[in-house]
């Protein structure tokens, strides 16, 4: 595929021509791209239809004014937390729809932005919100939190094998003065990350509070569990996910129709599930892929079916 300004500037989107293909684009049916980010997708998304629409979500304003670029009248942006899907579609008369994609990565440009807080490369204050003007930012969570929930943090979202000693190292270094910046919690962890790993462990840390400070695991199940009501019988579903935590849920949801637990079943032991997997395993970037994008080496995409 011929890339777009939204390709590359802002964004890459990682397995675009996949993504595009598992939603099936009708050139007059109605999409949702619940993330929004610099519009790759949604740029593609929008080239394949005529008389369709579609509705993209995001609740970074830099991605709002990114969604100027792309407007026109088959396209609405919906400055939401992806949470809110239903009520906001419904308020647009606007359902069922016929696929939705959501690609639950952190745009390029929020890696690229030091302000952010969201990369390991920059120093830069320890913010990490997708919604700048609300909610408790990456410092509240390092200098407020119990240490038993700080080592809750690190072991569940990050994965860090030495979370509690990590989470310990932590609540020490800010009785001496409040973490503010990157550079503060780097220099705070240093003497317990494992040396010569030590940006894989910094990525993971910083993943963990990324994940905590937008609530992106409750948010994703509540999003996950309204697709079966905004979704048409034989509407598409697109999940691209980068960690483990994330592919969990979306398989296990696209499997059983819940996150935990069996299949329910109806009176006549017949499984009572609202979606049938496309692809029995995730799909993933090729190599060609990865070396031009390094975003695109975790990613695994999941597609299926409204039954």
């Amino acid at each position: 595929m011929e890339p777009r300004p939204n390709d590359t500037a802002y964004h890459r989107p990682v397995l675009l021509a996949e993504c595009l293909a598992g939603l099936d684009v009708q050139p007059a049916g109605r999409y949702v791209d619940v993330t929004f980010g610099g519009g790759g997708h949604s740029a593609r998304i929008l080239d394949g239809l005529t008389t369709g629409h579609l509705y993209s979500f995001d609740q970074d304003a830099d991605a709002e004014a990114e969604a100027a670029r792309l407007a026109r009248s088959q396209f609405t942006f919906v400055r939401a937390n992806f949470r809110d899907l239903a009520a906001e579609l419904r308020q647009r008369d606007a359902l069922p729809v016929d696929g939705l994609l959501a690609d639950l990565g952190v745009s390029s440009h929020q890696f690229d932005t030091p302000a952010r807080g969201f990369s390991t490369r920059f120093d830069g204050p320890l913010d990490m919100r997708m919604d700048a003007d609300q909610g408790p930012t990456a410092a509240d969570v390092l200098n407020d939190y119990p240490e038993a929930d700080l080592h809750r943090i690190f072991g569940m979202y990050g994965e860090v094998t030495n979370a509690r000693t990590l989470a310990a190292t932590v609540a020490q270094a800010r009785r001496g003065r409040p973490l503010a910046t990157s550079q503060d919690l780097k220099t705070a962890i240093q003497r317990v990350m494992p040396r010569g790993k030590e940006n894989k462990y910094l990525a993971q840390v910083f993943q963990a509070l990324r994940i905590e400070v937008n609530q992106e695991m409750q948010a994703l199940q509540e999003m996950l569990l309204q697709t079966a009501d905004v979704l048409r019988p034989g509407g598409r579903l697109v999940v691209l996910s980068y960690h483990s935590l994330e592919d969990r849920l979306a398989k296990n949801f696209i499997a059983k129709g819940k996150f935990f637990g069996e299949v329910e079943k109806d009176f006549f032991g017949h499984e009572t599930k609202p979606f049938t997997a496309l692809n029995r395993r995730p799909e993933e970037a090729s190599a060609e892929e990865v070396s031009q994008n390094s975003r695109a080496r975790s990613a695994k995409l999941r597609v299926a079916v409204r039954n």
